[in-house]
């Protein structure tokens, strides 16, 4: 088994989100049903043409577990010259997206409701984005499911392949241990380049909207750290 293989069958094998078992609302459920055609992105183990898919050759993000997308609604309706894709696996917040997104009137907003792992391995061609953000990822907190944990080196490689070269990838987390791990696993990856000069860690940029997840942190006294990486090459 090459390493490429090893590396595959480690992403599949442990999954870094358990399903919840939290029902959609009626009028996400209706979005889900109704609105999907118009913004959603089946999954499948082809390459998608994004140039088709948004009707245009335009600079691109991703944001990976997007929750209730606050963040990506508000980042899409700033910068209608990005077109912009969510991968969540949880539909209530893939519901609740495509609400904000039709009363937005976004056309520059898709979303893939499946494990970003294989989306990452299967539909996105090498270099095809330009930014990816990653926001308050679960921090899987209890030693033992550690092993869990999204931020890990195999990951890290599927994002390097997917990031065009001087590309950004911005993570934000508000539980301190992961936000070291986070660190050393980018860090140690010669495809990144991390921004931050002293601390190793970045002011909160502008471009991530103050969620009501990140307003209950720090209610409860969480400090959020945030990380910026420039894809190397």
């Amino acid at each position: 088994m090459s390493d490429k293989d090893r590396s595959d069958v480690r992403m599949r094998g442990v999954r870094s989100f358990v399903l919840r078992a939290g029902r959609a609302t009626a009028g996400q459920e209706r979005a889900l049903a109704q609105l999907w055609p118009k913004y959603g992105i089946e999954y499948s183990a082809a390459l998608l043409d994004l140039h088709a898919l948004f009707g245009r050759a335009a600079p691109r993000m991703l944001e990976i577990g997007f929750g209730a997308g606050e963040a990506l609604l508000e980042f899409a309706a700033a910068h209608p010259e990005i077109d912009c894709i969510g991968v969540e696996v949880h539909r209530p917040g893939v519901g609740r997206l495509l609400l904000g997104a039709e009363a937005a009137n976004l056309r520059n907003l898709r979303v893939i409701c499946h494990d970003a792992v294989e989306v990452l391995q299967q539909q996105l061609a090498p270099g095809c984005i330009d930014l990816v953000h990653i926001f308050f990822p679960d921090p899987w907190p209890k030693k033992r499911h550690h092993k869990r944990r999204l931020i890990q080196p195999p990951f890290v490689e599927l994002l390097a392949t997917a990031i065009a070269a001087g590309g950004t990838l911005r993570l934000a987390t508000d539980w301190e241990p992961y936000a070291q791990h986070m660190r050393e696993v980018i860090d140690a990856s010669p495809a990144f380049a991390n921004v931050a000069t002293d601390t190793g860690f970045v002011a909160r940029s502008a471009e991530r909207a103050l969620t009501r997840f990140e307003r209950r942190g720090q209610r409860l006294g969480h400090g959020v750290r945030d990380l910026e990486y420039r894809r190397a090459g």
